[in-house]
């Protein structure tokens, strides 16, 4: 504390996620003294929150699961999608810095990565494009390793858990999904459930940590022990400039304002703007939407970088990262939102919108159904679809929130979350479908699957589609006919897993201004930053890995590191 009451260090950085967590555990393995001031009462950001995945090409790790990458296919695969939002720079910069930062990371601090050889870019088969290899998820982490930090930790949506454990979205979502059918995975869902009441009894919660929970737990575990300061409940409220530099920023603690000082500068990495509503309304391009990203993430960092100067890109395509969500009664009366990754591709289980008819392949990427989605409701008051399955398919998978057996399903029903129909008529009736157009679409689709065709749609023609399929249905791991009632369905909407549109920046993560020069002192990482993607969603964790390998960069600029 400084004589007139301000705080000095040499790096803030505001907010918590992957982004600013990578820069401020970078930062300080330099020897820099770095504080990290999060809004939320908890650290983690949206990261806690997502499915840990991270998009790194040409990683370390590819190695030990024999795959063979290079950063020319690298290159292609993202030229092909950002087309003429291709950002050759700072593409670059992330292709040759983002296996840096993981061999940093694995080595230097508590971050550990599990590589997948069967997790596909979403379009495997586009020039550069890879059937798996480039996506690793954080290793299940045991919270208890936190101390007292863990009841600091942002937890998982309570949706995307069951009976409150997390499950890794990896080989441990198949043996849930296998419980009942194989004897192994029985056994290994049995050891977890076990485990999770020996949690509950100990603990009163689950301590295992998974997915972008122990990503971020990783993270906070890396920072505590190098000794940066963690401030939660701290709300930056503007940027301080001096002589035409950021130095630091006016923090809210305890209903009290101090300013921060920042010697060497400020990283904003305040999660985007999936709560503003102003700016939300502005640029994207429907009503009704519906984020599962936390609260608190109300566009901070981009208004106090535009008060400065900074310029925010907004030309992409597509300003966010979109995926269809369901609205999730709670039984305290508020409502949950249920992303729905994994449903979708199940055989058995088609989309239509309220006109009955199908719009998409339903096993593509959420992003690519959201966008499907959009164009198929172009004109109607509403842009919704309804995921429709049949008794064996929900019992076998479950659908959206509602778990596969044993777990019951009456509740959801009963709640108004899974609509039902003892015959697709009622069902339509139910769900506000047209039902002439729904049978008709249901015996179409039958016709094919019954054969492992969609010469519609194509659903399970890829590597990505059959990933998240059931590998004992034959020959199409998505593909099986929609014939036993009772018959189910389920109203998504759109949502998002984070914005893309963002603060202008270079290959250093520098935020640029209106003339393209960076600002003095001033960073961004994470959603903040505009994203390299150039509007399309190519493969699992397009946001978690440049969000690290950004802040990586940062937190080694402003320590003064050269670039090798």
């Amino acid at each position: 504390m400084s004589a007139e009451g301000e705080v000095v260090c040499d790096v803030l950085v505001i907010g918590s996620g992957a982004g600013g967590l990578a820069a401020a555990v970078t930062a300080r393995h330099h020897g820099l003294d770095v504080i990290v001031a999060e809004k939320a009462p908890v650290f983690g950001g949206t990261t806690a929150r997502s499915g840990g995945w991270v998009w790194i090409p040409c990683h370390p790790l590819q190695a030990s699961i024999g795959v063979v990458d290079s950063r020319a296919e690298a290159e292609d695969y993202l030229l092909h999608e950002a087309g003429a939002h291709f950002d050759a720079e700072r593409v670059g910069a992330f292709l040759a810095a983002g296996p840096r930062m993981v061999e940093f990371f694995t080595r230097e601090t508590a971050v550990r990565f599990v590589p997948s050889a069967t997790f596909s870019d979403y379009h495997p088969d586009a020039p550069g494009g890879k059937p798996g290899g480039r996506a690793m998820v954080a290793e299940a982490f045991d919270g208890r390793a936190l101390g007292r930090l863990l009841a600091r930790l942002r937890p998982p949506l309570p949706e995307l858990t069951m009976l409150g454990m997390m499950i890794g979205s990896g080989q441990e979502l198949a043996h849930f999904m296998r419980a009942t059918k194989s004897l192994g995975s029985a056994l290994y869902t049995a050891r977890l459930l076990g485990g999770l009441a020996v949690d509950l009894l100990l603990h009163g919660r689950s301590v295992r940590l998974t997915n972008g929970n122990a990503l971020a737990g990783r993270l906070l575990k890396s920072a505590a022990d190098l000794g940066v300061d963690l401030w939660e409940s701290a709300t930056a409220r503007e940027l301080v400039v001096e002589d035409g530099a950021v130095r630091g920023a006016v923090v809210e603690r305890a209903r009290r304002a101090a300013r921060v000082g920042a010697r060497r500068g400020v990283v904003l990495a305040c999660g985007g703007f999936p709560h503003d509503v102003a700016r939300r309304k502005r640029l994207f391009p429907h009503a009704g939407h519906l984020s599962p990203a936390p609260e608190s993430n109300t566009g901070d960092g981009l208004r106090m970088a535009e008060a400065v100067g900074a310029r925010i890109d907004e030309a992409l395509p597509e300003a966010a990262a979109w995926v269809p969500v369901s609205r999730v009664p709670r039984s305290d009366g508020t409502v949950g939102l249920f992303p729905h990754f994994v449903d979708r591709a199940k055989p058995g289980v088609i989309a239509v919108t309220r006109r009955g008819a199908r719009f998409v392949n339903e096993a593509d990427s959420y992003h690519d159904f959201v966008r499907a989605l959009r164009r198929a409701c172009e004109g109607e008051p509403e842009i919704a679809a309804w995921l429709v399955t049949d008794h064996r398919a929900v019992r076998a998978y479950g659908l959206g929130f509602a778990k596969p057996f044993p777990l019951p399903l009456g509740p959801h029903v009963r709640s108004g979350y899974v609509a039902r129909g003892r015959t697709l008529a009622e069902l339509a009736a139910r769900a506000g479908i047209d039902g002439a157009a729904l049978a008709a679409t249901v015996a179409e689709y039958n016709h094919h699957a019954e054969r492992g065709e969609d010469p519609h749609f194509g659903k399970g023609g890829t590597a990505y589609n059959r990933f998240y399929g059931d590998v004992d249905i034959k020959p199409n791991p998505c593909l099986a006919p929609i014939v036993r009632p009772p018959f189910y369905a389920v109203k998504v909407t759109i949502g998002d897993l984070g914005t893309y549109a963002g603060l202008a920046t270079d290959r250093h993560a520098r935020v640029l201004n209106a003339r393209g020069t960076p600002i003095p002192g001033l960073y961004a990482a994470g959603n903040d930053m505009a994203s390299i993607m150039g509007g399309a969603y190519p493969g699992p964790g397009i946001t978690l890995g440049p969000a690290m390998t950004f802040g990586w960069i940062a937190g080694r600029h402003l320590a003064g590191v050269a670039a090798e």
